[in-house]
């Protein structure tokens, strides 16, 4: 099984085809980016946000990585307008009541710089001045979800980079870039010794 990390740029689809405008406005799409035929992404961003992105010419793969029954946790690194107390972690942290109901507890960490390239085009720094970088880890994929969660606790998100899904890191990537990793099935022992291992377990 074949799996691709991509660090998907800023203004780009997480699909292979824009439907949605004319010819004349297309915007930026994965198939600028990678030139892989038959693979599809694992879940997806937003247009306005970056980072890892997985893709696999696997379907069971593809689905046991986005099924949201399968809690991989993803990690997002949030650049916030303001700077925000304990008591806003504390609530991310706790969980935030959203429309759709509340959110399970987040891991929520504050970060001194981001460790990311600038994005291009930069934040307009006159138009937000004071800004924070968080770390935030969850084990649900809502949308827009990590958006909502820090608006709710009065930090719009002004730019989002997710860095991680499960053992899977962003690290070494640059926006547009991508690798491939090759995934190797769990064996299954032969039909005996699942009929043995079963008899082992009723006794």
């Amino acid at each position: 099984m074949n799996l691709y990390l991509l660090h998907k740029p800023y203004r780009m689809l997480s699909q292979f085809t824009d439907r949605g405008v004319g010819e004349s406005e297309r915007r930026a799409t994965l198939a600028d980016v990678i030139p892989v035929p038959g693979v599809y992404a694992a879940g997806r961003l937003d247009y306005d946000s970056e980072g890892l992105l997985l893709l696999s010419d696997d379907g069971e793969l593809i689905h046991r990585i986005s099924d949201p029954r399968h809690k991989q946790p993803k990690t997002y690194r949030v650049q916030v307008e303001g700077e925000p107390d304990e008591a806003a972690l504390q609530a991310l942290r706790n969980g935030v009541a959203l429309k759709d109901g509340s959110t399970r507890p987040a891991k929520v960490r504050r970060l001194a710089e981001s460790g990311l390239p600038e994005r291009d085009p930069p934040l307009d720094t006159r138009r937000h001045p004071r800004t924070t970088w968080l770390e935030l880890t969850i084990t649900e994929g809502r949308n827009r979800q990590v958006r909502r969660m820090t608006a709710h606790v009065g930090h719009p998100t002004l730019r989002l980079v997710r860095v991680a899904i499960g053992p899977w890191r962003l690290d070494g990537l640059a926006p547009g870039e991508w690798r491939r990793e090759t995934l190797h099935a769990p064996r299954r022992p032969p039909a005996g010794a699942r009929r043995g291992q079963a008899r082992g377990g009723r006794r």
